[in-house]
C-alpha cells in the first residue's frame, strides 16, 4: 500500500508566523498531533508538535503573579517559528506505507509529513496505521467473500491477523481456485483452505 492510499490530504498547516495560540487551537479542534510549517509557495520549513509545545514553559507557566504587572508595551505575540523543530522527517507519497511505519519507530515521531514536488500534500499518522489494521481482518473476509461467492455461494471465509481460512468443496480444482483468488486480495499473510468435514465445530465465520 502507497502512503497517499492512507494519509491525511490535504495536509492542515501554518506558517511561521501563525500565533501559538491559533495552532494550540488548531491542533485541539481537529484532533492531530502535529503540524506540517510551510512557507508562502507551501515548502516545508519545520513542524510544531505536542511535544514541542508541551515542553515550551512560557505556556505552561499558570502562576498567579503576586502583584499584577503594568505593560509599558505592546506584549508582543509568540509566533510558531519560536517553538517549531526545523529538522523534519518526511516521507514521498508515492513510498510504501512500511517506510513510514519503520521511520515511525525509529524516530518516535507520530505524525510525519508527505511531500511530492517539494510541497506538504497529506500526512500520515500512527492512527492512520492503527485504523487500518483494526479493520484489515473485515476488508479481507469481505473483499474474499465477495470474489468466492462469484464461483460459488458455498463457500466460507475466516480471516485472523491477514491469514484466511477458506472452507468449502472438496473438488481440487474449486481448492485451486479458491487458493489463488484470496490470494489476490491485498494484505492476505496466507491462505489455508479446509473441506467442510475438516472444519472444526462451533468455528466462526469470521471475525
Amino acid at each position: 500500500m502507497l502512503i497517499r492510499e492512507l494519509m491525511t490530504s490535504p495536509a492542515v498547516t501554518v506558517t511561521g508566523q501563525t500565533p501559538i495560540g491559533a495552532a494550540l487551537r488548531l491542533m485541539d479542534e481537529r484532533k492531530i498531533t502535529s503540524l506540517p510549517v510551510v512557507d508562502h509557495h507551501g515548502g516545508l520549513i519545520g513542524i510544531v508538535s505536542e511535544a514541542d509545545l508541551v515542553s515550551d514553559g512560557e505556556l505552561l507557566d499558570d502562576r498567579f503573579p503576586v502583584a499584577a504587572v503594568r505593560a509599558t508595551a505592546p506584549t508582543p505575540t509568540r509566533r510558531v517559528a519560536e517553538v517549531m523543530t526545523h529538522l523534519v522527517v518526511t516521507v514521498r507519497a508515492d513510498d510504501e506505507l512500511e517506510v513510514a511505519i519503520d521511520l515511525m519507530r525509529s524516530t518516535m515521531m507520530k505524525s510525519l509529513p508527505a511531500i511530492e514536488q517539494g510541497r506538504v500534500i497529506g500526512m500520515i499518522s500512527r492512527s492512520d496505521v492503527i485504523h487500518l489494521l483494526a479493520g484489515r481482518d473485515q476488508r479481507i473476509r469481505t473483499e474474499v467473500g465477495e470474489l468466492l461467492n462469484s464461483e460459488s455461494p458455498g463457500w466460507q471465509v475466516q480471516v485472523q491477523d491477514g491469514i484466511v481460512t477458506v472452507t468449502g468443496p472438496a473438488d481440487p480444482h474449486e481448492r485451486r481456485l479458491a487458493e489463488l483468488l484470496s490470494g489476490t486480495v491485498r494484505g492476505v499473510v496466507a491462505v489455508q483452505i479446509t473441506r467442510l468435514s475438516e472444519a472444526r465445530p462451533g468455528a466462526p465465520t469470521g471475525r
